[in-house]
């Protein structure tokens, strides 16, 4: 027998969210708060971090807290950009702090130690050829604060067009999007993360990380365009191969 509709059992019913939201789910709206919740104090701590040794002190160890508010901010954004213009795939997963797990996060702390180890042992010490240690740090703050900017404006752009993993089936809202960004790169969000990446090793004087992330980011977006490609033009046929044809990666080699 069915429960009246004001009765107890059907409000509950009515009221209580889909069991993707409970924690411990993909959507776990507890999972979500925690993350955003550590993510800002991380970014506060950084940006109090930063500001306190470049006014109290000469250390160029300033450099790690900023690439941690850096971190902080990418995977922050990375959550929000998708859960405001991808809301229907929104999830967990979105702030992308366990993708590529665990190779993601050991690249990470080894620039950590490359910087914190360096800055230590050499704090006087430059890195750079020719002097050019102050050229190539404002290069890398401008590389990560703009690789930033295009990564999370063309996922704004791309809306339901842009997802974390490669689609292989295309979905009714999949559309090829060309104009803003996208008329002068073809894929801006990977342009955004690869320099971003590479300039957040040159914030942190790290020339063997540099050459790493370099290497390591170069092949990952390589193979990643190639196999996404592939499906584009299954997907959108001689309008994905006229695009293409038209408009560049940016990045050396890639597509």
């Amino acid at each position: 027998m069915d429960s009246p509709p004001d009765s107890p059992v059907a409000q509950n019913a009515q009221m209580s969210p889909e069991k993707a939201y409970f924690p411990g789910q993909p959507k776990s709206l507890e999972g979500i708060a925690i993350r955003s919740f550590f993510l800002g104090i991380a970014l506060a701590l950084s940006v109090v971090a930063v500001v306190l040794i470049l006014v109290f002190t000469s250390s160029p160890l300033w450099r790690l807290p900023f690439f941690i508010g850096a971190l902080s901010t990418f995977h922050f954004l990375e959550f929000w950009t998708t859960a405001k213009y991808n809301t229907p795939v929104a999830n967990i997963g979105s702030f992308l702090l366990t993708a590529n797990w665990p190779a993601y996060a050991i690249a990470h702390v080894t620039a950590s130690l490359e910087c914190l180890i360096t800055k230590l042992l050499f704090p006087d010490r430059s890195w750079a050829p020719l002097y050019s240690g102050h050229i190539i740090l404002l290069l890398g703050v401008i590389m990560v604060l703009g690789g930033q900017f295009v990564r999370s404006a063309a996922m704004v752009q791309a809306g339901q067009s842009f997802n974390h993993t490669v689609q292989h089936r295309k979905k009714d809202t999949h559309a090829l999007v060309t104009t803003g960004l996208y008329s002068y790169l073809r894929h801006p969000a990977y342009f955004g993360f690869f320099y971003w990446g590479i300039g957040t090793q040159m914030v942190l004087g790290n020339p063997f990380c540099f050459v790493g992330y370099t290497i390591v980011l170069w092949k990952f977006f390589s193979s990643r365009v190639r196999h996404e490609e592939a499906l584009l033009v299954r997907f959108f046929g001689d309008d994905y191969i006229h695009y293409k044809q038209k408009v560049g990666t940016l990045i050396p080699f890639v597509g």
